[in-house]
């Protein structure tokens, strides 16, 4: 299984909507790739946050129908034929028994690929206009929102949120939030000079003098980013950004020194 695939097993996990085969293979996935949490927290937080955010509204009547048009639209299995009667039955018991013909067994359903993917998106469609009526369309922008900026949502209001900046010298300005509580952290930038294609910014926790990667991010043509640390934050935690090989550090330590560093103690 790919990361990619996890984070859909994540949303399916999030919303309650997995078979036991896929919860299976879900929790496995976790247990083997712990650095995959940030989907499952990503996941539960957009769900949260629909729940937050969206007031029920009743759907049209025409809403109904469209969706059991839908689902008529679905291949379903074939229906027998109908049943043959007596004095066919007599004429074929006269004629002795009939040759055995293997025929190719019926294709078996999974819950894996795109068919489980089909009847997915169908429940999720169906869930969100029956539960949330007219407020689907928000219900897409609170899902496809960044990770930094939900994450920058819940820091700021944690009640033991924080912040601190730090200015370069070429006057780019980084503000680090953070909370210990929610454990998490994100970077905010603005006129970070931007780096050529062969590099790129790379986030850390500096922790008792010790590096701990944290991911790496890019800013746009006017040097802004968001960009969430990877990693749970501790607190007195340096928030650190070196400037890498594009991919990062290969040896997981800086390799240059820092450009920017927001103390948190």
């Amino acid at each position: 299984m790919n990361e990619r695939d996890f984070a859909d097993l994540a949303a399916g996990h999030a919303l309650n909507a997995l078979s036991e085969a896929d919860e299976r293979a879900y929790q496995e996935a976790l247990a083997g790739n712990p650095h995959w949490s940030s989907h499952v927290r990503d996941a539960t937080d957009a769900v949260a946050a629909i729940s937050a955010t969206i007031e029920p509204v009743e759907p049209p009547a025409s809403i109904r129908a469209s969706l059991l048009a839908r689902i008529t639209d679905l291949p379903q299995e074939g229906t027998a034929g109908p049943e043959s009667n007596s004095a066919d039955a007599e004429d074929y018991a006269a004629a002795g028994p009939a040759p055995v013909v293997s025929e190719p067994s019926a294709p078996t359903l999974t819950t894996s690929g795109w068919g489980m993917r089909r009847w997915f998106t169908l429940a999720a469609s169906i869930v969100a206009v029956l539960v949330l009526g007219f407020g689907a369309v928000t219900v897409s922008q609170q899902l496809t929102r960044p990770a930094s900026v939900v994450a920058l949502e819940q820091i700021t209001t944690a009640p033991d949120a924080q912040s601190a900046t730090a200015t370069m010298p070429g006057g780019a300005v980084a503000t680090a939030h953070w909370s210990a509580s929610t454990g998490q952290s994100v970077l905010v930038t603005e006129g970070m000079p931007t780096l050529p294609d062969d590099q790129t910014y790379e986030l850390w926790f500096v922790r008792d003098d010790t590096p701990i990667a944290a991911g790496i991010f890019s800013t746009d043509a006017e040097g802004k980013a968001t960009a969430v640390l990877q990693g749970e934050f501790h607190s007195g935690d340096v928030i650190a950004v070196t400037v890498e090989p594009a991919g990062g550090s290969p040896d997981g330590t800086p390799s240059s020194a820092p450009v920017v560093a927001v103390a948190t103690a």
